[in-house]
């Protein structure tokens, strides 16, 4: 832990977990054949400047590629938020993430804390060697934020805009500006240290017993993503049911449907779905277009999820499913 602390400043507290941000690549004109996770948040701070009247103090919290997020790494997230939002000194946070999984760790943290004050993601789509990082400029721009009075709940920064969880989504492989928030349109946006906001900030909605069950879990419910398509089968759905009547001790208990338009799904793979849904497991559709939301019908035999992506579905799908919840009851 690095500390850059002043008497009487209020703090942002920076959570490093590695990513493409804290990446390593042979020569500085690679910026795809690097190893992510190599600088610690220490490092990346180096030349920061904090806005005035306000101090850093450096964390790692974990050192991966964000395409191996885990529930015990979201676990250590949490708490470390937690127990750093409860310090009165403390004006925000924000964490240096991979692109890979930052919506799914950004949706995690809004649906677990009731964060009053802002938690911001950020992240590069170059690594920490590369001719012209953008990490920089996205931790400063992380910072401004975090230090923001009023801001609030948890947001992500990438490329000078300000993105909610619930509506930031990954859009382009390898562009600097690769997040979007589809029809919701930007939360804000960051221009030359100062914060434009258009939008009201998340509303923290969030009961205790929810970050408790999250914290003392021992596991993580498993939940599946599936994709409906053309010529989509039912065989892996009534693999994942067999499974389960078989006692298999990591048994499927939810499954996502990725499904098409306004979730509707190739009937082979609903007929399914249903099957399983009748065997105990649970069943949620989730549109895989990329802006919209699936707009319910009567007598659907199968709940959608709204405006939620599969991924993001799939989260609020596993707390649901967490011992103690009214859903794993």
């Amino acid at each position: 832990m690095r500390e850059n602390i002043q008497g009487g400043k209020r703090r942002v507290v920076v959570l490093g977990t590695g990513g493409t941000i804290a990446g390593r690549a042979s020569h500085a004109g690679d910026n795809i054949g690097y190893t992510a996770g190599q600088v610690g948040v220490a490092d990346l701070l180096t030349g920061i400047e904090a806005p005035d009247g306000v101090a850093l103090l450096a964390e790692q919290v974990s050192q991966i590629d964000s395409k191996d997020m885990s529930f015990a790494t979201w676990q250590k997230l949490a708490q470390r938020c937690a127990h750093w939002l409860a310090e009165a000194d403390v004006a925000g946070i924000v964490i240096t993430h991979g692109t890979d999984t930052l919506e799914e760790t950004a949706f995690f943290l809004q649906s677990v804390l009731s964060a009053s004050k802002p938690v911001v993601l950020t992240c590069a789509m170059r690594p920490a060697t590369a001719l012209a990082p953008d990490g920089p400029q996205n931790v400063r721009d992380a910072v401004v934020v975090a230090a923001t009075p009023g801001a609030r709940g948890v947001v992500a920064v990438c490329a000078g805009t300000v993105h909610g969880a619930t509506d930031v989504q990954k859009v382009h492989t390898y562009r600097l500006d690769a997040f979007d928030s589809g029809d919701a349109g930007a939360l804000a946006y960051v221009e030359e240290g100062a914060v434009r906001v258009l939008r009201n900030w998340p509303e923290p909605q969030v009961a205790t017993p929810v970050f408790d069950r999250v914290v003392s879990a021992a596991s993580w419910p498993r939940v599946e993503i599936l994709v409906s398509h053309a010529e989509a089968r039912g065989a892996i759905v009534d693999a994942l049911v067999a499974e389960r009547k078989r006692g298999a001790p990591d048994a499927v208990q939810g499954i996502v449907l990725a499904a098409t338009g306004n979730g509707t799904l190739h009937h082979a793979l609903e007929a399914a779905a249903l099957r399983a849904q009748a065997a105990g497991i649970a069943v949620v559709r989730a549109t895989r277009c990329m802006q919209g939301r699936i707009l319910p019908k009567p007598n659907e035999a199968l709940r959608d999820a709204g405006a939620l992506t599969p991924v993001k579905a799939r989260i609020a799908l596993a707390l649901e499913l967490l011992p103690g919840s009214a859903q794993s009851s």
